[in-house]
């Protein structure tokens, strides 16, 4: 038998008198029966910014959808030169006669300068515009990006070499200036000259656009997880016990890649939303009279000397959104990956 020395007997008596606080059994029980979405969703909630963040950016897209509700009840449209219609409101230069860019009672935000459009409900078609574009932007790149970028990782060998180079080419090349210095080449060949180019085609063209150049980002990041999955043990215990191509991809690759998709997804909405507006900015996409978070400020630069409040209203809402949305995926994020937590 052996006999335990004094440090150890001075250890057990130390441990007798300080014994070790038991775990909460239903602290354990709660935390073994919550499943990991929901465990995201109580760690999104902790996290303040992002609650607010969600709001803010719940607003925008109700303001969006509700833009011609809002403006009926308001009585007013995006498209009425009110200026021109009603004396009084513009002087002999074209500018607001109030002060504040002529913000009155009748007209909240104030009125444009030259044509004396109303810009309240201008900006609640421009926000309704440009979110339009920006989200069926973001879910077909999403889309694109999970197809292309699974079906490469999964399949490998020269599908994913050729997959590959695409990419990379894609990514290498200048987007921006390839869609300014096209764009009227390409409307030329779909709109006779002569013709006005209709406002549906316009948009159709920024999304195609958008989507062939922005998959390529998410397929990337997706074809390097799937990579590392599909050597993982449960995909080859799925391969061992018979389970096809499309099963093995739905039920064992994509459940695991929902957080890499919806991070990028919600981080990519506000970039389309600047690049959209960019765009409309340097003339190349919607332009007036279309109302557009673009267009608007375009308009502003060039009266912002005399006038600032016309350009005030839309810089601040894009900033708001924007900034709002980034500070959402961020939260979402750091919820869905708790090891990235700031």
């Amino acid at each position: 038998m052996t006999i335990p020395t004094p440090q150890a007997a001075a250890s057990v008596e130390a441990e007798d008198e300080n014994p070790r606080p038991a775990a909460s059994p239903a602290a354990s029980k709660g935390d073994a029966g919550r499943s990991p979405s929901k465990m995201a969703w109580l760690r999104f909630k902790r996290d303040r910014t992002g609650v607010i963040s969600a709001y803010v950016v719940i607003f925008f897209f109700v303001i969006g959808i509700a833009a011609p509700l809002i403006a009926k009840l308001y009585g007013k449209d995006p498209y009425t030169t009110y200026g021109q219609n009603e004396p009084g409101l513009l002087d002999d230069f074209s500018s607001p006669i109030l002060p504040n860019g002529g913000i009155s009672g009748d007209y909240w935000f104030g009125i444009e300068p030259g044509l004396g459009r109303d810009v309240f409900t201008f900006l609640l078609y421009g926000i309704r515009n440009s979110l339009l574009i920006a989200t069926a932007t973001t879910l077909l790149v999403t889309l694109f990006g999970i197809v292309i970028g699974i079906t490469a990782g999964y399949l490998g060998g020269k599908t994913d070499y050729l997959i590959g180079r695409v990419i990379d080419i894609l990514l290498a090349f200048p987007s921006t200036l390839f869609f300014i210095a096209f764009w009227p080449v390409m409307l030329s060949i779909l709109v006779p000259p002569e013709e006005n180019t209709p406002t549906w085609l316009i948009v159709v063209s920024l999304i195609t656009v958008m989507t062939a150049f922005g998959w390529a980002s998410i397929a990337r990041l997706l074809r390097g997880e799937v990579l590392a999955l599909r050597e993982r043990e449960f995909v080859e215990a799925a391969k061992v016990t018979g389970a096809s191509p499309a099963r093995i991809i739905f039920k064992e690759l994509l459940p695991n890649l929902w957080t890499p998709i919806l991070i990028q997804a919600t981080l990519a909405l506000p970039m389309y939303v600047t690049a959209e507006a960019g765009l409309a900015f340097l003339g190349v996409g919607l332009s007036d009279p279309t109302p557009d978070w673009g267009v608007m400020i375009q308009r502003g630069s060039d009266v912002y000397q005399s006038d600032i409040t016309f350009m005030l209203f839309p810089g601040v809402s894009m900033v708001i959104f924007v900034i709002a949305f980034n500070l959402l995926g961020d939260s979402v994020r750091d919820a869905l990956d708790p090891k990235t937590k700031r």
